[in-house]
């Protein structure tokens, strides 16, 4: 049981009751987690289900894929498209995106065998959860019905207050996403997150540029392509290696 907040369940229209911390102190903390990469490994899944829908919707193999790291949905499903000479039209990218969807949650037990929680992601996440002056959420380039799927597919879903939010189909500029998930926040628990008590933590450049843009502390991890020197260089307050040192992680965020 929690004793650092208030414990309180949400429940969704043809959603899942989530267990959510309800922090009570004044001096919330928000913190937005990106997913791929920073919490999770998904070991090419994502270029998998690319592979998969793209003919199915397009009519055509996939022939390359836009860069994606740190970037969100809508872009990536943009640039995709005109790699392959063709126009993103509103219902081309709707089409896509619906069918990458369906792709996540047909393939999750696909993904759970083939990729894994980072270390140290799942007892950051705890700890942090138990504190009240942090709230969780996540900034993800992902939908959020692809999030969900992902975070179920390593247990991560119930530890992040989902509805806080903002993700790759809510804007193509990433940077926008800070202050959709700081409004999200304000409207699920009635306290302003500011860039003083904004926290984003990612593994890329963008993720980084971003923050700084939105108006958010960055803490960048080095988990994914990028190094400390990229993230370093790119802007980020604080750049760890990695989430395995519990103490070094909660001391990052907790004063970024």
């Amino acid at each position: 049981m929690f004793r650092a907040g208030r414990l309180g369940w949400r429940r969704e229209p043809d959603r899942p009751a989530r267990l959510v911390v309800m922090t009570t102190a004044e001096d919330t903390r928000l913190v937005l987690w990106d997913i791929d990469h920073t919490l999770i490994e998904n070991r090419g899944f994502g270029r998998l289900v690319y592979e998969r829908i793209f003919p199915r919707v397009v009519g055509r193999p996939l022939r390359a894929l836009a860069d994606v790291h740190g970037r969100t949905e809508l872009d990536i499903i943009h640039d995709t498209l005109a790699l392959h000479g063709l126009e993103p039209t509103e219902d081309l990218v709707a089409r896509l995106s619906a069918a990458r969807t369906a792709a996540y949650r047909e393939g999750e037990g696909e993904l759970a065998a083939l990729g894994w929680a980072l270390p140290g992601a799942e007892a950051a996440l705890r700890s942090l959860a138990a504190d009240p002056r942090v709230h969780q959420s996540v900034l993800t380039g992902n939908t959020l019905e692809v999030a969900e799927v992902k975070l179920r597919a390593f247990g991560l879903d119930g530890l992040l207050d989902l509805a806080s939010g903002a993700y790759g189909d809510d804007a193509h500029d990433r940077a926008e996403l800070v202050g959709i998930a700081r409004r999200r926040h304000r409207a699920v628990t009635g306290r302003t997150a500011t860039e003083e008590t904004s926290v984003l933590v990612g593994d890329t450049p963008h993720d980084v540029l971003a923050g700084l843009r939105g108006g958010a502390r960055v803490v960048g991890v080095a988990t994914g392509v990028y190094s400390v020197a990229d993230l370093r260089d790119a802007g980020a307050v604080r750049v760890l290696a990695n989430l395995e040192d519990l103490a070094l992680v909660r001391e990052a965020i907790l004063t970024a």
